[in-house]
């Protein structure tokens, strides 16, 4: 009979809390980051746009010189065309923020006509060349808020887009 201390479908020994390697690197664990944390810009999307439209330069000219044959065909000529095209939507939506959300949320204190309580601030895109936006979800100062309003503000000019401003619709906390 074979003894079962070799056996190689015994389970691996307990490992204790010390063994455990399995944890975030510094620079992406939230717990310990103290300082201000700066929203990445949009203007960033105009790097790759960049690189999208160089490479489909280099494929349309590749079809332009070598025509229509074996390894350079119509489906090269596709892909250039599609990559400037996409490069041309990813320079013209690399739009540059100079309100961040700390501006936003002044802006939103300014319209909704009630000192701001609690408050958070969304980055959102809208239409065709996504146009970066903040999005205010802010509540009164009281105890339980009475009041809450939701602002749209462009991040590249600071206008103040939408707003709507509306009784809290707890307003007895308490229930």
């Amino acid at each position: 009979m074979a003894d079962h201390d070799d056996d190689p479908i015994d389970p691996a020994p307990a490992t204790s809390a010390d063994d455990v390697r399995d944890e975030l690197p510094d620079d992406l664990d939230a717990v310990g980051y103290v300082g201000v944390y700066e929203f990445p810009d949009n203007s960033r999307r105009r790097v790759p746009g960049v690189i999208y439209l160089v490479t489909g330069a280099a494929l349309v000219l590749l079809w332009l010189i070598y025509g229509d044959g074996v390894y350079v065909n119509a489906g090269l000529l596709f892909g250039g065309v599609l990559l400037l095209a996409w490069g041309v939507f990813c320079i013209t939506s690399g739009w540059r923020m100079r309100i961040d959300e700390k501006e936003a949320l002044a802006a939103a204190g300014e319209v909704v006509g009630f000192a701001i309580g609690h408050a958070s601030a969304q980055q959102v895109w809208r239409g065709l060349r996504s146009r970066p936006t903040w999005r205010v979800l802010c509540y009164s100062a009281e105890d339980p808020p009475l009041l809450r309003g939701l602002v749209l503000v462009d991040a590249v000019d600071g206008r103040v887009l939408e707003h709507l401003v509306q009784d809290s619709p707890a307003t007895d906390w308490d229930e």
